[in-house]
């Protein structure tokens, strides 16, 4: 069968299906991956259990407050918050395609997932983090705008506009999610069914390809190319336009003002870049898979669930809603 041609790398030591004729012929599909734990400590497994459960349902229940919050008061109808209720909707799915499979995998006491469940959650994982970049693109941009046109900014800024802007997000985020797909698809066998994480990365899939993947890193890194430096540079550039326009205030007072409008965006800027690079740092300068995906935790998990702590601590018009809701 597939699942005992997969293992035959762990019956006969040294000869990996790679460079076994005899698999590599014969296997075409894996029935099933398992993912990687963040600890095989059995008497660690409730904590952790209780841990990403608590931050799951604090990161749900956060989000969905600033999205019914937006979709509540009239003051809040602009398109600042438009994307950031977006990008709310866009961290309850990132984190729930990943942990709900590992509280079940904790609870089972089971690592393994289906090969369709895999592609599904990858599929999924690559559009909401794809997302989660181009709404925090697209929120610079508004940002950029406000500041530095603040007389055009109602007409530049319409609904259709805004709009636009989020189906374009979700189209490219689409489009990078099935380009991954579509290369995942065309392995035609694995060297292993261990995955180096807690969930199907992309990444992490296609280095488990026995056939020769040169193309497929030229795929990958144009594609790093497109939907990462594209993005950071839009970031980049409007922040420099932003700097630049608030140096122009004469008054200290003044220029506090107008850049406390955009603290926000900024700090969930830096909080998912820079978690995004620690984990890729980390797993360049450590050889071990299990800290790595104890770092991906960073950026997978905890940027979602912080999220809407610092819009609501940061963000003068959520703490008025509140107030006024007291």
């Amino acid at each position: 069968t597939t699942r005992l041609l997969v293992f035959y790398r762990y019956t006969h030591r040294g000869n990996s299906l790679c460079s076994s004729n005899i698999v590599a012929q014969n296997l075409t599909r894996v029935s099933e991956f398992q993912l990687m734990s963040l600890s095989e400590d059995p008497d660690l497994q409730p904590t952790l259990f209780g841990l990403f459960l608590s931050m799951y349902l604090v990161t749900v229940l956060g989000n969905l407050l600033i999205i019914l919050a937006v979709s509540s008061d009239s003051h809040l109808h602009t398109p600042m918050y438009f994307f950031l209720s977006n990008l709310s909707f866009v961290d309850i799915g990132f984190i729930s395609t990943t942990v709900p499979k590992m509280l079940v995998n904790i609870l089972t006491h089971s690592r393994v997932i289906s090969y369709v469940g895999c592609l599904t959650q990858m599929s999924l994982f690559g559009i909401f983090v794809c997302m989660d970049d181009m709404l925090l693109t697209v929120m610079a941009y508004d940002r950029f705008v406000a500041i530095c046109h603040p007389l055009h900014y109602t007409v530049i800024m319409n609904p259709r506009l805004c709009g636009f802007l989020t189906l374009v997000s979700f189209l490219l985020s689409l489009l990078d999610s099935q380009l991954h797909n579509l290369m995942i698809l065309q392995i035609t066998s694995f060297k292993d069914v261990k995955i180096s994480s807690f969930f199907c990365d992309p990444s992490q899939l296609l280095n488990l390809s026995c056939s020769d993947n040169f193309s497929d890193n030229i795929v990958k890194y144009f594609l790093a190319a497109i939907y990462g430096l594209f993005p950071i540079s839009g970031i980049f550039f409007s922040y420099y336009k932003i700097i630049a326009s608030i140096l122009r205030i004469p008054s200290s007072g003044g220029k506090y003002k107008v850049f406390s409008t955009c603290g926000s965006h900024l700090a969930v800027v830096c909080l998912f870049y820079g978690t995004v690079v620690g984990v890729y740092l980390s797993s360049a300068v450590s050889h071990s898979p299990r800290k790595g995906a104890v770092a991906s935790v960073m950026y997978t998990v905890v940027t979602p669930m912080l999220n809407p702590f610092i819009y609501s601590l940061r963000n003068r018009d959520i703490k008025n809603l509140h107030s006024r809701a007291i």
